[in-house]
């Protein structure tokens, strides 16, 4: 399990301040960044739209922020860059067909975490993450948060297990699908507060929170930039962020740890990748183009305001960070037990 510290004194005063120096050091590393590369657009590339393949349905995290820096960069590079969804199996049949895909630059992933750092170590996949996928560049990441219809009566971290406790096996958790971050999330949760809850995956985050605001399930653990509009609206409550900091779009919600789970971390990423053996040429300018795409003020405004950070990386420091991930979270999955049934 990993433990992190949060320092919860002064924190009006220093929260501010991090979040500034935060954005002037992506700036500079982004400079940095693009400066070592300082790739060329390819000759004749893209000669045609170029599909950012999203491994969930519309509606969720990386839904949105995949179409918010396509977006951003057809519109920066005159080129067509389109958000296509190919939902299933916690997000394993879109990244799949982007393995499968010709590595000529034009079927890229918006990856996530859990398909491409949790479920290897869950679930039998049809793809090698290192070995099928090639870096592009870390975009953002998102942490999950802990959330219940307002018929539930638990109001914190706490009140939740309690009320698991006195009803085992009862409590519905939904989940974006079977090995990713929202399961993960509810498979952690079990663990370290002792309880048992059912766990009803479904084939995206936007169905698991309608079916929360339709009171056809009681709780969920996922992507916060999903879930925050209805935390807004009063359709859902709150409980608590699995992260060790609180969120600059949502500051009045608490962390686990200051809940009383400190080993309840969970926080999920977005990065773009292609096709293992894409020529350099075309990672070098993509991974430039995406890097500008996501540090430009409009881009990083929506993030932090739908509840990501963003989190800008090149495609070496993105491949060491998925190795690491890769490697935390089958670390994480053996100490808790956590594994996944197949048929």
């Amino acid at each position: 399990m990993i433990s992190l510290g949060l320092a919860r004194a002064h924190v009006g005063l220093v929260r501010p301040l991090a979040a500034l120096l935060g954005a002037m050091a992506t700036m500079a590393t982004l400079a940095g960044l693009q400066s070592a590369i300082a790739a060329e657009r390819p000759t004749g590339y893209p000669s045609q739209p170029v599909r950012l393949v999203v491994p969930f349905p519309p509606g969720g995290a990386s839904d949105i922020v995949a179409r918010t820096v396509a977006q951003r960069m057809s519109s920066g590079t005159g080129a067509r860059f389109v958000v296509e969804n190919r939902p299933g199996a916690g997000g394993s049949i879109g990244v799949g067909a982007v393995t499968a895909a010709a590595p000529d630059g034009f079927t890229l992933l918006l990856g996530a975490a859990g398909p491409l750092s949790m479920s290897p170590h869950l679930v039998r996949l049809n793809y090698d993450v290192e070995r099928d996928l090639e870096p592009i560049a870390l975009v953002a990441n998102v942490p999950n948060l802990v959330a219940v219809h307002p018929g539930v009566p638990a109001t914190t971290l706490g009140e939740l297990a309690e009320l698991a406790r006195r009803q085992p096996g009862q409590l519905t958790f939904g989940s974006a699908g079977q090995g990713t971050t929202a399961h993960l999330s509810i498979e952690l949760f079990k663990a370290i507060a002792h309880v048992e809850v059912v766990h009803v995956p479904y084939k995206g985050t936007s169905s698991a929170v309608s079916d929360l605001v339709g009171g056809q399930i009681q709780a969920t653990i996922d992507n916060l930039t999903a879930i925050l509009p209805q935390v807004r609206s009063g359709r859902l409550r709150a409980i608590a962020l699995t992260t060790n900091t609180r969120s600059r779009a949502a500051p009045t919600i608490p962390t686990a740890e200051e809940s009383g789970m400190k080993d309840l971390v969970v926080v999920g990423w977005n990065g773009v990748l292609a096709p293992a053996r894409t020529p350099q040429p075309i990672i070098d300018w993509l991974a430039q183009e995406v890097m500008a795409a996501s540090a430009s003020p409009d881009v990083r405004g929506q993030l932090v305001e739908l509840g990501a950070e963003p989190d800008i990386r090149g495609p070496a420091a993105f491949r060491a960070y998925l190795h690491a991930e890769l490697d935390r979270w089958g670390r994480v999955t053996r100490a808790a037990g956590i594994r996944i049934a197949q048929d």
